[in-house]
């Protein structure tokens, strides 16, 4: 399933790391004045990848992207007209969960589908987990005109942020072509699509695709062994685009449009061209009005020394800390120190104007 890494292409794998690392210092968006956001669906309510668009009912009109954002940069420079062609992406996360969830929605005159090449209609995605920016690509490397084809690649295309052509529609191929040393991203437990259509080569028709995706700091051709997912939190910027490359003639040597998000035609592989995107909070018709929540963290294992952190929903007026060894505290993030070695139930009380609300840890607290 997975490439070897070529002991030879070792040589380059320091340099371009430190090229990585000269690019994790850039922090560059395309428009930067405009940002988009990501829905926050609650965990309860995670859509299913099945090609059903339903579960994107709750989702708020201003989270939908169209394609009055989208700008032709090829060489026709075509104004918009969604008699030829209209698009709707939405995009949505789950806190705890670092994937990148897409509804997308389309309705083209003529879908171009039928071979097996990349003459295809497509959706081309591309995500800066961790907004690092800088080249993705092999012909934009920094040392491509010194280092030998194979260290351009397999160490650095699409290793920092990804490239995604996904098949719109996917018919006798794979459901999208990840652009890089490491084709496995696009499966599972990495990605996971579906999609729903009816019609045929060359008719016109509206076409739903839902798909998942795992944005990477660090994705090397060696396998998922050594990747750095990219760590998703609410408030979160990252750089994300994509392009809707239609074509209209099966026989066509390029494309009847390239439809760009992004300013920039060459965002397909630099990181700095694309736009900038929030992971959001939940919608305040989705969150709890109150909900208590918390972590700890064992600082000191052989003082028995525990820092506690409040993570509730909702505003909180007081909160009530049960150790679970006789003692209390009133502290939002106490610290606590345990005086022998047990198993602890912790409680953690908190209340506001609307209500009161309690969270218990069975034995999580156990020191040794």
């Amino acid at each position: 399933m997975f490439s070897l890494f070529p002991i030879s292409h070792a040589r380059s794998l320091l340099a371009c790391i430190v090229s990585l690392v000269a690019a994790s210092r850039t922090f560059a968006f395309d428009r930067p004045e405009t940002v988009f956001q990501i829905f926050q669906f609650p965990a309860d309510k995670i859509p299913r990848i099945d090609g059903d668009a339903s579960d994107w009912a709750l989702v708020p009109a201003s989270y939908v992207i169209g394609s009055d954002q989208l700008t032709d940069d090829s060489a026709r420079k075509l104004k918009f007209d969604a008699r030829n062609l209209d698009v709707r992406v939405r995009v949505g996360w789950v806190k705890g969960l670092n994937r990148l969830y897409f509804l997308y929605e389309a309705t083209d005159n003529y879908w171009d589908f039928s071979r097996a090449d990349l003459h295809n209609d497509t959706f081309e995605l591309v995500v800066d987990g961790d907004a690092s920016g800088g080249p993705l690509i092999d012909r934009q490397h920094p040392h491509k005109d010194t280092l030998p084809p194979a260290d351009t690649y397999f160490p650095f295309h699409g290793v920092q942020a990804q490239n995604y052509h996904i098949f719109t529609p996917h018919v006798g191929k794979d459901w999208c072509l990840a652009w890089g040393s490491q084709p496995w991203i696009k499966e599972l437990p990495w990605a996971n699509a579906a999609q729903h259509f009816t019609f045929k080569p060359g008719e016109s028709g509206h076409y739903t695709l839902e798909f998942w995706i795992t944005p990477f700091d660090y994705a090397g051709p060696e396998g998922p062994a050594r990747a750095v997912e990219s760590v998703l939190r609410e408030n979160k910027l990252i750089g994300l685009s994509w392009a809707v490359i239609d074509y209209d003639d099966v026989n066509a040597k390029g494309s009847a449009g390239f439809w760009n998000l992004s300013s920039k035609h060459t965002m397909y592989g630099n990181a700095s061209e694309l736009r900038a995107f929030r992971l959001m909070p939940l919608e305040p018709s989705l969150a709890p009005a109150l909900d208590a929540r918390w972590s700890f963290k064992v600082l000191d294992p052989a003082r028995r020394l525990v820092a506690f952190q409040d993570e509730s929903v909702g505003p909180v007026t007081t909160w009530r800390w049960d150790f679970g060894d006789g003692t209390t505290s009133d502290t939002q993030h106490p610290l606590h120190t345990y005086a022998k070695a047990d198993r602890y139930i912790v409680n953690l009380h908190v209340t506001n104007p609307t209500g009161t609300s309690r969270r218990s840890k069975i034995w999580d607290v156990a020191l040794p």
